[in-house]
């Protein structure tokens, strides 16, 4: 079965992970693995009209993994994961959805050159 799109971690995003415990580690891993097969907002939330949210819930405990589209080798459904947060609130803080949003505008300036 092909997935619906690729993912590409940005250093901030692998930084996050790779400072997880390993179990917690895995589920998301499995959860961005899951989220590519099946449509389902539990694991992929848009969260407003260019920031998404990849989403985990383990062990009591909300993960959030900030991304965006992007097209890549004529791929239109490629996913750029920015960076992450273990969520303490009900809300998505506003300020992490700012920080994404400027991750993503520097890649795209980046990527024109």
């Amino acid at each position: 079965m092909k997935p619906n799109f690729e993912i590409e971690l940005l250093a901030e995003a692998i930084d996050f992970l790779e400072n997880l415990d390993s179990k917690s580690r895995e589920k998301i891993y499995y959860n961005l693995k899951k989220s590519q097969f099946v449509n389902d907002n539990e694991l992929l939330k848009k969260v407003n009209e260019i920031i998404w949210e990849f989403r985990t819930l383990y062990n009591n405990k909300a993960y959030r993994l900030f991304a965006f589209w992007d097209k890549k080798d004529n791929k239109d459904t490629f996913v750029i994961a920015t960076h992450g947060i273990l969520k303490k609130t009900q809300k998505t803080p506003q300020k992490e959805i700012k920080k994404a949003e400027e991750i993503r505008k520097q890649y795209l300036e980046h990527k024109k050159k």
